[in-house]
């Protein structure tokens, strides 16, 4: 199960993001609490932040992916991590200070959108260039469980510093210092040891290529369509949890970061279960989409809050498998000098269903109600995975009628 940990860079690697990632989820609960105190408990402003922190992706992501393979990857994310910590200190100061409006929320969450479309495929691909092909897999379900680990801690941690330091402030000061251990253990890393590719030359049309690379391989584009389908989706769903804690349940701020950690409970149960496949399985991954669905059904209709945490478990749980096996198949069947385009067009497809899921389910909760918003998020996450199995399958069938007409045209 830790079978990549033998490994000293990544060591370096996964210790500085387990801190990086407590530091980042307690940002995350803290804007969203700053955002429903400064907005009176907004639904929709709360849609509309996750959505401006994913709609840069959206429009930008696939060149993120193109970078990625054009630079090397290590001082790429160095650079992209300090302009991380310093958007986490700048927002931090004016919190702290008083001087915070929800605009500047806004702001903080656009530019952090542009910021990822380069760091997350850059951070992506950079896990083979330290393990290989062998452990690509293991290393991958370990990072969503170190990310996930995270999101257990981080918004329970951050709920209590609410409570007990009375305001956001300080999580977003925390999490700027938690930067320096990741580009510390980057600094550090034996670079001799790094498996690193040969820079892709610039050229015109690479981001063109990467889609068709993808829609031409089936066997990858099953899985960038169920991580687009489940995604728009999920984001809102991570949201709906403070909804369904503060109008629901009449909760606070402690009681809405131990529900986000319920989700993340089952988020790291998943993510350990995939370290333990060598290979992963479109199988488990479709069947993981379906049970996503399901859950957030349950969770819509659970009587109490105690229940409610229960249902988000295999919510989390079933989420995390189709991210860890999506990924693992798509970076074990992408070949190096594509790897990064393909990993942005996984990014894409991963956060820029926000935009689009995030303000229209919380607009649907702040019309009917969180448990209506929930629930139709979960009828319609089922509805993706039933497309996204159906237009690959289509995609396959056209390719081998294109490869092979004489047998297309005895079946006709």
């Amino acid at each position: 199960m830790f079978r990549s940990l033998r490994n000293h860079n990544y060591r370096l690697f996964l210790s500085g993001g387990v801190v990086s990632n407590v530091g980042t989820w307690m940002q995350r609960t803290a804007q969203d609490w700053l955002v429903l105190s400064l907005t009176g408990g907004s639904g929709t402003a709360l849609g509309i932040t996750v959505a401006l922190q994913f709609l840069p992706v959206m429009l930008f992501g696939m060149w993120g992916g193109v970078l990625a393979d054009r630079f090397p990857k290590r001082p790429l994310l160095m650079t992209a991590q300090s302009l991380m910590a310093a958007l986490a200190l700048a927002m931090g100061v004016l919190t702290v200070t008083g001087h915070a409006q929800v605009w500047h929320v806004y702001v903080m969450a656009f530019t952090l959108g542009l910021l990822a479309c380069v760091e997350v495929p850059t951070r992506q691909s950079f896990v083979v260039e330290m393990v290989g092909r062998d452990d690509l897999s293991n290393a991958i379900a370990l990072n969503s469980s170190s990310f996930n680990l995270a999101r257990v801690v981080g918004p329970a941690v951050a709920g209590l510093l609410i409570n007990w330091l009375g305001g956001t402030g300080p999580l977003f000061l925390v999490n700027a210092l938690t930067f320096a251990f990741t580009i510390g253990g980057m600094l550090l890393m034996r670079t001799a040891e790094l498996r690193t590719p040969e820079p892709v030359k610039r050229g015109k049309g690479q981001a063109r290529e990467g889609v068709r690379y993808v829609i031409g391989k089936p066997d990858l584009l099953l899985p960038v369509l169920m991580v687009g389908f489940v995604a728009v989706f999920a984001q809102s769903f991570t949201t709906s949890i403070a909804l369904m804690a503060t109008e629901v349940f009449d909760a606070g701020a402690s009681a809405f970061g131990i529900g986000s950690s319920a989700f993340a409970i089952g988020a790291v149960v998943g993510a350990l279960l995939a370290a333990r496949r060598v290979t992963p399985s479109r199988r488990t991954m479709v069947a993981a989409g379906i049970a996503f669905g399901a859950a957030q059904i349950v969770a819509a209709v659970t009587p109490a809050y105690w229940a409610f945490l229960i249902a988000l478990v295999p919510a989390g749980l079933a989420m995390i498998t189709v991210q860890t096996m999506a990924n693992s198949t798509l970076q074990l069947g992408a070949s190096s000098e594509m790897r990064g385009r393909v990993m942005g067009i996984y990014v894409l497809v991963f956060t820029a269903g926000a935009p689009i899921g995030a303000p229209l389910i919380g607009w649907i909760a702040e019309l009917a109600g969180p448990r209506v918003g929930i629930m139709v998020s979960g009828l319609l996450s089922l509805s993706g995975v039933v497309l996204a199995v159906l237009i690959t399958r289509l995609v396959a069938a056209r390719k081998a009628m294109a490869l092979n007409p004489a047998t297309a045209s005895i079946a006709v």
